[in-house]
């Protein structure tokens, strides 16, 4: 069991991970739809700073969830449980998508040769996909089947994680053949930052009012 000041450790990392994704996406926006290589070019090279910049917050916030993912994994007690080894799995599967799209993010940003930006957008696109299909749903459904055998969160958390899971598994199924991911399903990505949020809250306050001597309150690892 983590102690109570890891537990708090881990529930800051959740909140500042959930943040720094949020300013990733709000300062790096993307190129307007349809652009032409020239248009990216130009875009790119306006938007120099805040496209390297929102990389480096979207490779670092995945990885503290991550953090604060596997930390619930051990508050549970159920490191040596099937669920816990797959929330890894997929807190990895997450992780390595979302550093392919980072490297799609800085490959637009090459002009040599001249395709590059165009190119480095289409595998954007393409694992954009991914996301759908097999990150988000392999962290969320083991997490929640986690949660749901612990009491280190309220039940009512780890019924939402299948929810999303089982959501996204099925836009992943719906936007399969689509190259680009519809505009209204990539904004539905932005969902689990409330769950993310709710989760590392509570845990926060269940570490703080947790006796001294204690990892968590009394029935939260089970």
């Amino acid at each position: 069991m983590l102690a109570r000041r890891a537990a708090v450790w881990a529930a800051v990392s959740g909140v500042a991970g959930t943040c720094m994704l949020g300013i990733s996406f709000a300062i790096n926006t993307g190129p307007p739809g349809g652009a032409t290589g020239a248009q990216l070019t130009a875009f790119g090279q306006q938007h120099y700073d805040a496209i390297l910049w929102g990389s480096w917050l979207q490779a670092v916030g995945p990885a503290l969830i991550a953090v604060f993912a596997l930390a619930l994994v051990v508050l549970a007690g159920a490191t040596a449980r099937l669920a816990g080894w797959m929330t890894l799995f997929g807190a990895a599967t997450l992780m390595t998508v979302s550093l392919v799209e980072i490297t799609g993010y800085i490959g637009t940003l090459h002009t040599s040769p001249a395709t590059m930006p165009e190119t480095s957008l289409a595998l954007i696109h393409s694992v954009q996909h991914l996301w759908f299909i097999v990150a988000a749903p392999a962290l969320f459904l083991p997490l929640g089947l986690v949660i749901l055998g612990s009491g280190v969160l309220p039940r009512i958390l780890g019924y939402l994680a299948l929810v999303l899971a089982a959501g996204y598994a099925l836009a992943g199924v719906v936007t399969l053949l689509d190259l680009t991911v519809p505009a209204a399903v990539l904004i539905s990505a932005g969902i689990p930052a409330v769950w993310w949020l709710a989760a590392a809250g509570t845990l926060l306050i269940r570490a703080r009012e947790a006796p001294s001597a204690a990892g968590l309150p009394s029935g939260a690892a089970a």
